[in-house]
């Protein structure tokens, strides 16, 4: 039975607004727009902060790159937080392709004889707190069937190939091409009845960040 339709809070297809990739611009981006807001005029926010209107004007424009001190002066003046004044900056964020076949094979923990894990991409650390670790898992004839991984986090499976039973807990899933499962990866779960080989399937494990 399909469960109800709910609302998800995020949107998928959501576009932030674009962000600028020079620093000293997005900063001067920002002090001007928050001074607009304000109805200040340059002369205005440069008395306040004992800066020059010529000096004002460069940061404005992203001509020069302003002292931490310069910037401090300004979000008191603003009368925003200073790391208000970086929120313009698009960082760089991280990004993996891997072609097919060129998955990285590794031993992961926990792994059985039998089991092929090739990962899929990685990014180490990164602002969003998370970690992700795509994998193709392949068993083949000589695979182990014990469902005893066990880790943090949470894990979702993808069938791609074959027919396989699969644990989680006290419950057994029949996972067949085109079915999903996800789960709580704090539970005993693995492949325990293997029953149209060879069996390849996506595990994407997530899990929080060390800070």
């Amino acid at each position: 039975m399909k469960s109800e339709t709910k609302t998800l809070r995020q949107n998928p297809h959501a576009i932030r607004e674009a962000r600028e990739k020079n620093l000293e611009v997005a900063i001067g981006r920002q002090v001007r727009d928050l001074r607009k807001r304000q109805r200040m005029t340059g002369a205005d926010l440069a008395k306040q902060t004992g800066l020059s209107v010529g000096m004002l004007s460069k940061i404005e424009n992203g001509v020069i790159s302003p002292s931490l001190t310069t910037i401090s002066l300004l979000a008191h003046a603003l009368r925003v937080p200073l790391v208000q004044l970086f929120s313009g900056y698009e960082e760089e964020r991280g990004c993996m392709h891997v072609k097919a076949g060129q998955g990285v094979e590794i031993e992961r923990a926990g792994t059985r004889a039998g089991h092929q894990y090739h990962l899929l991409g990685h990014i180490g650390s990164n602002n969003s707190g998370v970690v992700v670790e795509p994998y193709m898992i392949t068993l083949d004839s000589e695979s182990d069937r014990f469902p005893t991984f066990q880790h943090e986090g949470i894990e979702l499976l993808y069938m791609l190939d074959g027919v396989m039973r699969y644990r989680h807990g006290d419950k057994q899933f029949l996972m067949e091409a085109g079915d999903s499962l996800l789960f709580d990866s704090d539970a005993p779960h693995g492949p325990e009845i293997l029953e149209e080989l060879p069996i390849r399937y996506l595990s994407i494990i997530t899990y929080p960040q060390q800070r």
